[in-house]
């Protein structure tokens, strides 16, 4: 498993977040579609996504996304939020930290 620059937080107030993120902070502004934003803060990269509002999720990559879950079940996370189609898995580890994970298959 290896963590990717991104970092997701929800919310749903795109257009306040929009605003905030690139006029007050100055992140430049990468990827705009109708549900995500995407921008370049330097160290990361910060995507905000429609939605109800959650703390931030870190991303990491894994091999095999089936047997990562599996593993990581065992061990004590909890699926929190898992869609196939964009494809998501977010976990929460034992000790609250709620992450995403990928398959590096799927990056192609």
């Amino acid at each position: 498993m290896v963590s990717t620059r991104d970092v997701i937080i929800r919310t749903n107030r795109l257009d306040a977040a929009k605003a905030f993120y690139q006029d007050v902070m100055g992140f430049e502004l990468f990827e705009q579609t109708e549900r995500l934003l995407g921008f370049e803060t330097g160290s990361f990269r910060l995507f905000v996504e429609a939605g109800s509002a959650q703390g931030a999720v870190f991303d990491f990559v894994v091999d095999d996304i089936d047997d990562a879950k599996a593993r990581l079940l065992e061990l004590g996370c909890g699926v929190e939020e898992e869609n196939p189609s964009v494809p998501r898995l977010y976990l929460r580890d034992p000790f609250g930290l709620v992450f995403n994970i990928t398959d590096r298959d799927g990056l192609d």
